[in-house]
């Protein structure tokens, strides 16, 4: 069973998420009212997934995502009022994963909640190591090491160099790279993918030079 914390300030919204994920048996929920409380859990306690709302008391759900994001690559879903697309932008440059408008299904919820679990969790069958340079990606451990220190990236940086090393010397869009990381997701647009290509860089020192841009297409591992 996984271990989810929804952090929303709303009753009414807490107890009818509770309600129906009670009567399911894969996410055990557990709620904080607000950010600060939201914090204390998620220091105390580990979680397979995060669900913040983004307007609370104290801590807001952008704020609470950047200090996650300091210590873990835990998966964050938004769930918001915020229909804005530079809030949903500048949610998925924090390092969030998804973002869910109110008001929503809450099978829809639930679905892509287990959705993103499952494909964050180690594989039950043990895939190879990828290895390029210095670079050494474990996708069971879901770990990445650049000359043998160990680098945290959040799941979807970790999905777009998986699937660079996975097609060396291959031109990738913007758009497959978009594709690969969110899937349909309507509030991502292309910029978003140049600032995680950026901080993907960042995070790979010298082997971030790999990474190629093609002015018009997209990028090339080489």
């Amino acid at each position: 069973m996984y271990k989810v914390l929804l952090v929303e300030d709303d009753r009414q919204i807490r107890d009818v998420i509770g309600e129906y994920f009670a009567r399911r048996d894969k996410i055990l929920l557990e709620f904080a009212e607000d950010g600060n409380k939201g914090l204390t859990k998620i220091l105390n306690d580990k979680f397979d997934l995060i669900v913040l709302d983004i307007m609370m008391p104290g801590l807001d759900g952008f704020e609470l995502c950047k200090i996650i994001r300091k210590k873990s690559d835990v998966p964050v879903v938004f769930l918001t009022g915020k229909v804005r697309e530079e809030d949903a932008l500048y949610g998925y440059e924090l390092g969030a994963d998804d973002y869910i408008v109110k008001p929503f299904s809450i099978a829809v919820l639930y679905s892509k909640l287990i959705a993103l679990l499952e494909r964050t969790k180690p594989g039950t069958q043990r895939p190879r190591i990828i290895e390029s340079g210095d670079i050494s990606l474990d996708p069971v451990r879901f770990e990445v090491r650049v000359a043998g220190e160990t680098v945290d990236l959040p799941p979807k940086e970790y999905q777009i160099l998986k699937y660079m090393l996975e097609h060396p010397g291959v031109a990738v869009t913007r758009r497959l790279l978009l594709a690969v990381a969110w899937g349909d997701d309507q509030f991502i647009t292309e910029r978003v993918i140049d600032n995680r290509v950026k901080n993907l860089r960042k995070k790979l020192k010298k082997e971030g030079a790999r990474i190629k841009t093609l002015i018009g297409v997209g990028y090339r591992f080489d």
